[in-house]
C-alpha cells in the first residue's frame, strides 16, 4: 500500500509527542489535586468556577456548557451531582421558560473559595512558574494557532477566550 502522507520528521515528532504527553498528564494532575483537597473533579471545579464569575452566580445551562466545553447531557449529569451535594441549584429561566438556569449556592461559593487556592497553586507549580514570560506568551500564541485550526469558525471561542478581556474577573 502506497501513501502520499507526509510523515512527521524527528523535530515534528518531538513537538507532537510532548504536546500529547502534556494533554494526557495535566488533566490527571489537576484532577488528583482537586479530588484530594476538596473532593471535586476538575470538571466540577470548572463548572463551579464559571458560575462563580457569572452575574448573580447564575448562568443558563447552555451558556455554562459553552464555558466548560461540555455537551448538555454531560453538563446536566455533573450539575445533578453538584445539586445533590447542595453546591448548585437549577431552576427555569425567567426570560425563557424552555431554558434552565444553574445557580451557585452559598455552599457552592464556599467550595469554590476552598478549592481555588490549591488549584491555582497546582497550575502555577506545573505550568505557569516553569515558563519564562516569553514562553508564556509563546504558549498563548501556540494555543491560538492550534485552536484556529481546531475551531476555524470560532464557535468554541467563549470557552478559551474568556480571560482575553482585561475586564473579565479573576482567573482561578
Amino acid at each position: 500500500m502506497t501513501t502520499n502522507t507526509p510523515w512527521l520528521d524527528r523535530r515534528q515528532l518531538r513537538a507532537w509527542i510532548r504536546l500529547r504527553a502534556m494533554l494526557e498528564l495535566l488533566p490527571g494532575t489537576l484532577d488528583t489535586q482537586l479530588r484530594h483537597d476538596v473532593d471535586l473533579t476538575e470538571f466540577e471545579y470548572t463548572a463551579l468556577a464559571m458560575l462563580s464569575e457569572a452575574p448573580g452566580r447564575t448562568m443558563r445551562m447552555t451558556g455554562l456548557a459553552q464555558r466548560t466545553n461540555a455537551t448538555l447531557p454531560r453538563l446536566s449529569h455533573v450539575v445533578a451531582r453538584l445539586e445533590k451535594r447542595g453546591l448548585v441549584e437549577r431552576f427555569p429561566c425567567p426570560e425563557n421558560r424552555r431554558a434552565t438556569n444553574a445557580r451557585l449556592t452559598e455552599a457552592g461559593w464556599a467550595k469554590v473559595l476552598q478549592a481555588a487556592p490549591g488549584h491555582v497553586a497546582t497550575v502555577r507549580r506545573h505550568v505557569i512558574d516553569v515558563l519564562t514570560d516569553e514562553q508564556l506568551d509563546q504558549l498563548t500564541a501556540i494555543g491560538d494557532a492550534v485552536l484556529a485550526s481546531l475551531d476555524p469558525s470560532g464557535k468554541g471561542a467563549v470557552f478559551y477566550t474568556h480571560y482575553d478581556d482585561e475586564q473579565t474577573g479573576p482567573a482561578s
